[in-house]
């Protein structure tokens, strides 16, 4: 039998290091808001990251800002779910200078723009949520992603040891609206059936890391239904990256799921068990890349499509999930 100890949920604003620049092991736990501020120190180990991603009935389609002091990188992805045209693009800038990208330390806080020689993206907080905006030659994104009143998101802070941490706020379900311009063809997002995932990371990585992650928003047997796993780069911390979002509450699950895929095959069927979770992923397409610089190297698998199966509320109810649209990826960084 697997002894699970709940995560300490945290309930007050608190900084991420202490005066050192070492995790505050006060922030060490979870929050449904925005509560831990990212005040990182030095240089040469941080990680900022900021992406969306966008789901709808017709497309998946991404925007990403992100700044490892070294290197800020700025992208962009679009997939048709009819045709399965896709559009991947990125401009990486080492040792950026002028060119470092707006990062508030709080999830939410302030503005966050980044633009290149082709690219510009920018991610603003405006009353009632936030805007999305990507402008490149080829794909165009202007989207709202609202937040409704009471939204819950999970924020956990994941501790390897006292000076390598990462603080990542994961939330889903919210509901999209605006348009999105891929090669010339105009994409209609609806809030009815639209929604927006934010990942938003901060902290001070190992040099090389291994993940998981699968998120998926939607509605199915008649209720708001969120998933939000995480696997690998937690083990052996007192952390996870589980929870499920059930009608807009959080269910926050301090246990490690099972995974199961081919990687000799990510378009093979996945399946994700373990705490009221029994959950098939049937991938559509996979998004493969692989930047390898010896020292420095990004390969990525994301495999988009949906998820079925059961899960079961704290209170015990089993809810069906049905073609709920969402993604799962495999990832490994040496940064």
């Amino acid at each position: 039998m697997v002894t699970v100890t709940p995560e300490r949920e945290i309930t007050a604003p608190v900084d991420l290091c202490d005066a050192r620049g070492r995790l505050n092991p006060a922030a060490v736990g979870w929050s449904r808001t925005p509560l831990i501020r990212a005040n990182l120190q030095g240089w040469g180990r941080n990680k900022r990251f900021e992406y969306w991603c966008l789901s709808s009935p017709d497309l998946f389609a991404a925007l990403n800002v992100s700044h490892s002091d070294y290197r800020v990188t700025l992208a962009g992805f679009f997939l048709d779910l009819k045709t399965l045209e896709t559009i991947s693009i990125a401009e990486i800038h080492w040792l950026p200078g002028k060119r470092v990208p707006q990062m508030p330390e709080l999830s939410g806080a302030g503005p966050i723009h980044g633009e290149g020689r082709e690219m510009e993206v920018r991610m603003t907080p405006e009353a009632g949520g936030t805007r999305l905006s990507l402008r490149s030659p080829r794909l165009t994104i202007d989207a709202f992603a609202a937040e409704p009143p009471g939204h819950e998101s999970m924020t956990v802070v994941v501790p390897w040891d006292d000076k390598r941490f990462q603080l990542t706020r994961k939330d889903n379900c919210r509901p999209a609206s605006g348009t999105v311009t891929a090669d010339g063809r105009s994409y209609t997002l609806s809030a009815d059936t639209a929604y927006a995932t934010l990942d938003h990371g901060r902290g001070r990585w190992p040099y090389s890391i291994l993940w998981n992650w699968a998120s998926a928003s939607g509605r199915t047997d008649g209720r708001e239904i969120g998933l939000q796993f995480g696997a690998k780069w937690t083990a052996g911390t007192p952390s996870t990256e589980n929870c499920l979002r059930i009608d807009g509450r959080i269910h926050k699950i301090s246990q490690e799921m099972e995974w199961r895929y081919d990687t000799s095959d990510f378009m093979k069927p996945w399946t994700i068990r373990g705490a009221g979770v029994d959950l098939t992923f049937t991938p559509v397409f996979n998004r493969h890349s692989n930047f390898n610089r010896v020292l420095v190297l990004s390969r990525e698998d994301q495999a988009f499509g949906h998820f079925d199966g059961t899960i079961t509320a704290p209170d015990g109810q089993r809810l069906r999930v049905e073609r709920l649209p969402g993604w799962a990826e495999e990832v490994h960084r040496r940064w």
